[in-house]
């Protein structure tokens, strides 16, 4: 017989788990002081690539953020009481995952000391401008949703605020894209594909993360979810991945109509280096084929195959925001088409990139930011979803 019990271990673990979180939290800020310090010529960052990695971690909890809301839409505003009991956690991963997120970008950025100005002086003709606002609203929506969920006297308004959040989160993460569908400087980005695209990924996205952290929930309360509801998700995951998987590859082919960025997509999907491989294996493969197997085909769908599905979900979503964003820097702007263009300022050149250590250790700050307003929300409030048996909708 154990001489503690079960409980004893598991908050031992708990501390333990919230320690590392902070350690990592702490790594991120040295990699702030570092680069702020020194500046960020002891980052990977160049003249031509200004957005590094820490960028790839901060759009992903960005755009997850947005997209986990949709399981509390879901339930608030089409009614689905399966995803309703849900709702809550969703609202606190979307918190989270907006808080650690934006540190990343805000300390990315430089000057962060400087973010009042941006704040206190809007230009209303940069969509940077609109995203101060976008964000800001998100925050203060989504802690106005949780309000009117977890505070009963509050009841009647859940479906007012969860209709504002649901119109909010679409107007965020369009706001989002619109940060590259504006941005004409690299052969990339300026296309109006782009805002309807990082919505249809973050719904993938956000569902994938939700079900991972739903998944751990369960197992470290010694809870079985309901096969039902698991199977809705599951089919659910599954429609979303076709969905962004098609959108990414309208995004493609609409380039490949224009002879002019035809070049650009030659080096992404081909010549590219490390791109290719990222796009090919690490996203259409990894992040979209094989978790559709896990969830579509017979025998398998059961839930370690859909936990390693979001999983690899992820993981594509990575890979995918490495290649655009990083991949559409590197690329040059063909300035003046049919000539060859160059310069002492590398015009007509591609760029090279190797990020460093401190740019990781800023954006799994930002990721470990998430983990502890989630560890410490969940352990202190009840966010645990309360499954009845009235799943007939």
């Amino acid at each position: 017989m154990s001489a503690h019990p079960p409980m004893y271990f598991k908050n031992r673990l708990y501390y333990v788990l919230l320690a590392a979180g902070g350690l990592v939290a702490l790594a991120g800020g040295y990699a702030v002081y570092m680069m702020e310090h020194h500046g960020h010529v002891i980052s990977g960052m160049n003249n031509q690539i200004v957005w590094g990695v820490p960028h790839v971690f901060a759009i992903f909890l960005i755009v997850a953020a947005s997209g986990v809301l949709n399981v509390a839409s879901i339930g608030s505003v089409f009614g689905k009481m399966l995803y309703k009991a849900r709702a809550p956690l969703a609202s606190l991963l979307s918190i989270a995952m907006l808080a650690g997120g934006l540190a990343v970008l805000m300390l990315d950025l430089g000057r962060p000391d400087r973010v009042l100005v941006a704040a206190t002086n809007i230009n209303l003709t940069s969509v940077f401008a609109w995203n101060v606002v976008l964000y800001s609203g998100m925050f203060s929506l989504v802690i106005l949703y949780l309000w009117t969920m977890m505070e009963r006297r509050m009841n009647p308004y859940t479906k007012p605020a969860g209709f504002a959040v649901f119109a909010w989160r679409f107007i965020l993460t369009t706001g989002t894209g619109l940060i590259f569908a504006f941005l004409t400087a690299r052969q990339a980005y300026g296309s109006a594909l782009l805002p309807p695209m990082f919505i249809v990924l973050s719904f993938a996205w956000g569902l994938a993360v939700f079900h991972l952290v739903q998944t751990v929930l369960y197992a470290w309360n010694d809870k079985q979810l309901d096969p039902l509801i698991s199977q809705r998700k599951k089919n659910l995951m599954g429609i979303f991945v076709i969905g962004s998987l098609y959108m990414v590859a309208m995004y493609h082919m609409t380039n490949l109509y224009f002879a002019q960025q035809k070049g650009f997509e030659r080096f992404i999907l081909i010549d590219g280096g490390v791109f290719p491989n990222l796009f090919w294996w690490g996203y259409v493969v990894l992040g979209n084929i094989v978790p559709l197997i896990l969830i579509y085909a017979p025998g398998l769908g059961k839930t370690r195959c859909v936990f390693a599905a979001s999983s690899l979900i992820v993981l594509g979503a990575f890979s995918l925001l490495y290649v655009f964003i990083i991949g559409g820097q590197a690329y040059p702007l063909n300035i003046f088409p049919g000539y060859e263009a160059s310069s002492s300022f590398a015009d007509g050149q591609i760029a090279s990139y190797s990020p460093t250590i401190y740019e990781f250790l800023l954006g799994f700050g930002g990721l470990a930011i998430a983990f502890i307003v989630t560890t410490i929300s969940v352990r202190v409030l009840n966010f645990m979803p309360q499954d009845k048996h009235y799943i007939t909708d």
